[in-house]
């Protein structure tokens, strides 16, 4: 039997979601707890991965398990288990052919920028001393549309078979002064997102022009592109299933 699970979970104290040789990650512990609770080897597979620090409002994964057990009492149980960072926020069955990962259609992450100093955020947010211009940066947020290869902000020696990405919507947004980007695409490269708000800061005070952004992407280069921003402000926000997969189980929020 195949069951998936929505979380969410703080990343300040996991070296990302993946499981690691010598250091702890959230699928590492979310593994322990399930194979304790159902006493047999579980393993779990993501749909995606969120490197050091990062955190998950929505994430969701899947394992397989021959044990028959209540959902809403296996939940409990999980979230009674596991340390006070990492929620389980639904279990639910699924048919065997459903793929957390591969089955996703959108993931969407958030990035928050404090622009003043705010002692109750520094921790959830990175502050940035420096004025930005936030119409250069929605202007940059926009080219990201008329690509396709973003190799340029991904992590060098990375495994993948294409750097191409579908980006369906970036955006910047000021709120109570906070300048929150937002981006969301059919899939995502690793350090993609911190690597692209680190080159638009880049634009925001005024050191990377609108023409640069362009010749960057096309570089693939990532030594063209800017430092990656800290992990500890960026958000996994939202992950979304085609509509066929959703009728094959009982989605969370149907």
């Amino acid at each position: 039997m195949r069951f998936f699970i929505e979380l969410s979970y703080n990343g300040s104290a996991y070296h990302g979601w993946q499981n690691q040789p010598n250091a702890i990650s959230v699928q590492e512990v979310l593994e322990e707890a399930l194979s304790t609770l159902l006493k047999e080897k579980i393993d779990i597979v993501g749909a995606g991965r969120t490197d050091t620090g990062v955190h998950a409002k929505q994430m969701f994964a899947h394992f397989n398990t021959t044990v028959e057990f209540s959902l809403d009492e296996i939940k409990y149980k999980l979230n009674s288990l596991l340390p006070k960072d990492i929620a389980v926020q639904d279990i639910f069955k699924v048919n065997n052919e459903a793929h957390a990962r591969f089955d996703a259609i959108s993931r969407e992450y958030k990035y928050r920028i404090s622009l003043h100093k705010n002692v109750f955020a520094f921790n959830d947010s990175y502050y940035f001393k420096q004025e930005l211009d936030i119409d250069k940066m929605n202007e940059a947020a926009k080219i990201l549309f008329e690509h396709e290869d973003f190799k340029c902000f991904s992590r060098s020696n990375t495994d993948v078979k294409t750097y191409n990405c579908n980006i369906m919507n970036a955006e910047w947004v000021l709120k109570e002064g906070e300048l929150i980007f937002t981006i969301k695409a059919d899939r995502f490269l690793r350090n993609m997102v911190r690597a692209i708000v680190g080159t638009m800061i880049n634009i925001g005070i005024g050191k990377t022009s609108i023409v640069q952004f362009h010749d960057i992407i096309k570089s693939k280069n990532r030594s063209q592109a800017g430092a990656s921003v800290p992990g500890h402000a960026l958000y996994l926000t939202k992950i979304e299933y085609p509509k066929h997969i959703k009728k094959d189980f009982r989605f969370h929020g149907k």
